[in-house]
């Protein structure tokens, strides 16, 4: 406890703190899909499996292990000014565990708001009857959640959609082939994915897709 400051003007009792560490790690994947990198990530991710058309290849287990090395990369930044400004004052006794919370949502709140487009965030406002803040200081975190994992999924479906292109072409590509020979009893995914996976292999596929991502998030 600070000294000079009685407990229940800032401090947190030991069973309550018990209590919400215990709900924040039940809460921690939600954290997790809410606030950082992770949704763009692994749907694009997912979307390109489903183009390459491997079944479960990767595994999902690969899919979320990847997805969530690229979101902490992404996501170090946040990590580190969280640290400096939050954690390591509360570390020192410098301040109280609320005033840590409110320190450590700041830069996550810039985060997501970076990300997210003006058109999501007005949606929100439209319904309450506000208008929309002069600066991103002013705009709540109940108000930057959702409109962050609006525009998180609308970014990547966009990316998605850009991925699943080029197997799109050469899966029409490979049926009319199939089709001008004759060969309509063959089905076409099977003759398209070696194909695909030749050309991802080709082009680096993973690295190409890996960089794309980090690069959304510049």
């Amino acid at each position: 406890m600070i000294e000079g400051l009685p407990l229940g003007q800032g401090e947190i009792a030991p069973a309550l703190k018990v209590l919400l560490l215990l709900g924040a790690v039940t809460l921690l994947p939600a954290l997790l899909l809410c606030v950082t990198s992770f949704v763009r990530i692994v749907v694009v991710l997912s979307l390109l499996r489903q183009g390459l058309g491997a079944m479960q290849t990767p595994p999902t287990q690969v899919i979320i292990g990847l997805a969530l090395f690229l979101s902490a990369f992404t996501m170090a930044p946040v990590a580190e000014e969280v640290r400096v400004s939050a954690y390591e004052p509360l570390d020192r006794k410098e301040i109280t565990e609320m005033e840590a919370l409110q320190r450590a949502a700041v830069p996550i709140e810039r985060f997501m708001l970076r990300q997210t487009r003006e058109s999501d965030l007005g949606l929100f406002y439209s319904f309450t009857g506000e208008a929309l803040p002069a600066t991103p200081d002013e705009v709540p975190m109940k108000m930057a959640l959702p409109a962050f994992l609006l525009s998180e999924l609308t970014t990547a479906f966009q990316m998605g959609l850009i991925v699943l292109l080029p197997f799109l072409v050469i899966d029409l590509a490979v049926a009319s082939l199939l089709m001008s020979m004759g060969m309509m009893m063959v089905p076409p995914a099977v003759m398209s994915l070696p194909i695909k996976l030749l050309l991802f292999v080709l082009v680096d596929g993973w690295t190409l897709v890996a960089g794309s991502l980090l690069r959304s998030f510049a």
